[in-house]
């Protein structure tokens, strides 16, 4: 009927600073990718396909990050750390479905570009708002398929036995552990669709790159590789913690699952990349410095 976490409890004493500072880390986390999205919604100069990337991008942030880190906040200061049985299937859902949205659409992103730096004279006519628009529902579909498959298969399993689960969150590989069944077929396509979504997101990412300094390299234009860093850098920086910690996490011996460092390596891209990604955009790239100067300025006369 419901599952334990063990969550942080191995550690009593540092409770209430976990709380307190995850409790700040994700307040800091909803104003900046919320303020980020105000921020392109009023202002003209951001209406790019680059910075409705990072809108939608600052959205689906901050739903992703509230899947996991409001009940693990709640938990950390309860006795009874429980979730139910088919709140754990939704957190799991949910978790997957926006997981694997933000791989696809970190591609589209790279896709972008990779039309801006290598095709600069049909940028807009290929990367349309319509085209824009058509690649973030094929990011949430193939997240919505991700999440179906994932959540119907662990939830089929026969669980009987032990209910603590060694995590702050509904995750696949922690939640699996607990079934009393076989769950060699579940491994096998869990471990498929993972190469599918993050592994197959990062491949289409690492081609979009290849293209670009391809393209800076054959014209060695030094205003090109400017440009090329000044518009990817943060973007890679964001691809890199996000992929990184999360292929650490699911690309890895079955062996190694349901130690303590799981929780620690889930904290990068549950906690703290949705923290740092809207500063990273922010605070290297011109365009957004000089859209919240004017907003700041225009809030300080009264102009609307």
């Amino acid at each position: 009927m419901e599952f334990i976490f063990v969550s942080f409890s191995n550690v009593p004493g540092l409770q209430y600073f976990l709380f307190t500072s995850f409790l700040c880390i994700y307040s800091i986390s909803i104003v900046a990718h919320m303020f980020l999205i105000v921020v392109y919604n009023l202002s003209a100069n951001l209406h790019t396909p680059m910075y409705f990337f990072l809108a939608n991008f600052s959205f689906l942030e901050t739903c992703y990050i509230s899947t996991t880190t409001p009940y693990m906040l709640k938990n950390l200061l309860s006795n009874h750390k429980t979730i139910t049985f088919y709140g754990c299937d939704v957190q799991m859902y949910s978790f997957v479905l926006l997981a694997s949205t933000e791989c696809y659409l970190l591609a589209a992103m790279a896709y972008d570009r990779y039309n801006a730096i290598c095709h600069p004279l049909f940028y807009n006519m290929i990367m349309s708002r319509n085209a824009c628009v058509k690649l973030i529902v094929s990011s949430w579909i193939i997240g919505l398929m991700a999440a179906i498959i994932h959540t119907s298969l662990t939830f089929s399993l026969h669980y009987c036995g032990p209910n603590k689960i060694n995590h702050f969150y509904c995750d696949i590989p922690p939640v699996m552990a607990l079934a009393c069944t076989d769950t060699q077929f579940n491994e096998i396509v869990t471990f498929i669709i993972v190469l599918c979504v993050v592994v197959g997101a990062f491949l289409l990412i690492i081609v979009s790159y290849t293209r670009i300094i391809w393209t800076i390299i054959k014209h060695h234009s030094s205003a090109g590789i400017k440009k090329a860093f000044s518009t990817s850098t943060s973007h890679l920086i964001v691809v890199t913690i996000f992929f990184g910690s999360a292929s650490i996490m699911y690309l890895r011996p079955k062996s190694t699952y349901g130690t303590n460092m799981d929780k620690f390596i889930s904290l990068f891209y549950t906690v703290f990349a949705p923290l740092l990604n809207p500063f990273i955009y922010s605070l290297r790239n011109g365009d957004v410095k000089v859209a919240i100067r004017k907003m700041m300025h225009d809030l300080k006369i009264g102009q609307p």
